[in-house]
This record gives C-alpha cells, sequence and structure tokens, in this order.
C-alpha cells in the first residue's frame, strides 16, 4: 500500500456523517450534553455526528460494541464512561480498556445526588441511614447499572455507616427516575437527569457527591457535609476503537475542544450542574490508564473485585 494513504485520508477526514455512541438512554443528562458537544464538534469537521443511543451493561456495552465490530477510521465514536475501567475488574468482558480504545479527548464530569419521593417519609440523609441501620436490606437504590460510580459511591458509603441498603441496576436516568417516582425503590442515586424533577418538588435531594455545595442547590450537603470522606464526579471523554490514525484523532480532539469552549454547549452543561473538564488526547490517554489502576485498586479493597 503506498505510504501516503493514510496522510491523505487524514486530510480528506471527515467525508461524511460520524457515528457517536451514547451508551446511555436518550433524555438524560448524558445524552442531552453530548448530543450538544457533537453539534458543535460536527460544525468544525464539516460533517454532523449521528448520535447512536446503546445503554446496558452499566455504560459499557456501546463502548465494548465499537472495540469488538467498529473499524478504526474516525466514523465511529463513543463516549467512554468510568465504568469502563471498572467493569473488567468485576466481571470478564469482551474488552481490555488499556488495549482496545484510542483515547481522543477528555470531556467532563458529573454531579452526582442521592434523590427520594418528595412524599417519602425521609427528610434528609441521614434519615434514611437511621433507618437503614434498624432495617438492614430493606432500603433500596435505583442507579444506572452495576459497576457505575453511583453503585460504588453507594457501596462505600454503607460502608462506612455500618449498614446494608440494595441496589436495583437500570439502564440509566430515564429508568430511575420512573423507579423512584413510583416507589419501586426508596431512593436513586444517579446524575442530575433528576434536577427537572427535584426542581418541580417531586423529588427531594438527600445529599450531592460533589467536593463543595453546588450552586443549584445550596442548602443540599455534600457528603463530606455529612461525615462521609468521599467525593465522586466520575470523569468521562470519548473515544475510538484501537489503532485510530493520530491525524484523525488530532482533528477529532481540536474539534471536541472548540466544542467545550463554546457558550451554548457551556450553558447545556450548566442546566446539569456540570463543567468543562478538557484533556487533550496524550493526556487523556495517561489520565485513563493512571484511572483503571486505581480503580482496580479501590474495588480489590471493596471486595467487588473478580476473584482470579
Amino acid at each position: 500500500m503506498p505510504l501516503y494513504l493514510p496522510a491523505a485520508r487524514a486530510q480528506s477526514y471527515p467525508n461524511k456523517p460520524i457515528t457517536f455512541i451514547v451508551p446511555w438512554p436518550a433524555g438524560g443528562s448524558s445524552d442531552i450534553t453530548l448530543r450538544a458537544m457533537c453539534e458543535r464538534a460536527g460544525k468544525v469537521l464539516g460533517q454532523p455526528f449521528q448520535i447512536d443511543n446503546k445503554g446496558g451493561a452499566s455504560g459499557t456495552l456501546g463502548p465494548a460494541t465499537m472495540a469488538a465490530t467498529a473499524r478504526p477510521d474516525g466514523y465511529t465514536l463513543s463516549q467512554l464512561p468510568i465504568s469502563v475501567f471498572r467493569l473488567p475488574v468485576m466481571q470478564k468482558t469482551a474488552f481490555d480498556p488499556l488495549k482496545d480504545f484510542t483515547y481522543v479527548s477528555h470531556l467532563s464530569g458529573y454531579t452526582f445526588g442521592v434523590t427520594t419521593a418528595a412524599d417519602q417519609p425521609y427528610k434528609t440523609f441521614k434519615d434514611v441511614i437511621e433507618y437503614a441501620k434498624a432495617n438492614p436490606g430493606k432500603v433500596t437504590y435505583g442507579t444506572p447499572g452495576a459497576g457505575t460510580s453511583l453503585h460504588i459511591g453507594m457501596e462505600r458509603i454503607a460502608a462506612q455507616a455500618g449498614i446494608k441498603w440494595t441496589q436495583v441496576p437500570f439502564k440509566g436516568g430515564a429508568e430511575t427516575n420512573a423507579a423512584v417516582l413510583g416507589k419501586h425503590t426508596t431512593l436513586q442515586a444517579d446524575s442530575t437527569g433528576w434536577k427537572p424533577l427535584v426542581d418541580a418538588g417531586q423529588l427531594r435531594l438527600l445529599c450531592v457527591w460533589t467536593e463543595k455545595r453546588t450552586k443549584n442547590w445550596p442548602d443540599v450537603p455534600t457528603l463530606k457535609d455529612l461525615g462521609f470522606d468521599m467525593v465522586f464526579d466520575s470523569p468521562f471523554g470519548m473515544g475510538g476503537p484501537k489503532g485510530m490514525d493520530p491525524a484523525v484523532v488530532k482533528k477529532l480532539d481540536e474539534a471536541f475542544k472548540v466544542a467545550l469552549e463554546d457558550k451554548e454547549v457551556i450553558a447545556t452543561l450548566e442546566k446539569y450542574d456540570m463543567s468543562p473538564r478538557y484533556m487533550p488526547a496524550a493526556e487523556y490517554d495517561k489520565f485513563a490508564r493512571q484511572l483503571y489502576v486505581e480503580e482496580k485498586a479501590a474495588l480489590e479493597k471493596l471486595g467487588l473485585a473478580a476473584k482470579s
């Protein structure tokens, strides 16, 4: 094959729409904010992004499908949530986060919180903890899946508080919203897809998992305020299958950097209490590899790692 071909391909890239996998159901905070980023990045690149919602397996189904089936030509990309670094530690998976992805750009992180239905008797997070102590296993909480930050965070809270509660995994925020509203679960632990329901008074926000209280809900305590020495914001980025042309990666990375500086994109992120946390490809790749090491150690400490 002539040596000039990859460079020629990179120069003409992209010449058709790009598929972007959102590994969560439509309508949640991830879906809405990633669509905003893709719309702006598409304008920079001169080709639109086509969103493919592929929820399941705690946010890893989409990336795993991409890694297994997509060509590394820059026309199939996916959000890479933190669960891609956790699930392979917890169970056998079809992908290896250290080998099967090309890391393109780090993008943002989440504000997580725990909600309950407004007409539940729990006025504070402390009320739930006290009930859980008296009734082991009876408090249920919905999450977007096993191995997500929400699952790991709730189990770390339980370990610190000396309680037992029961996870009920779902595919994403639309389902966890419905579950807690309908009292199918006592609690919901999720990112800010619950914001409209909290603001409308249908859900009660009991705590947030950020370093400091958020400007959207200044009266809601952080986990640190409540005596739990932990912060969870679940950083995420985007990438493609292994083996992508570095010149194509550079074009994509630059387009998403522009997107994260766009006022409309920033406003969409702020709506869900998120903010840009951009890292270029090389820095993100290094960050991802260190994150895997840290998550593996944390899961082993919690007893959630698969036995080899």
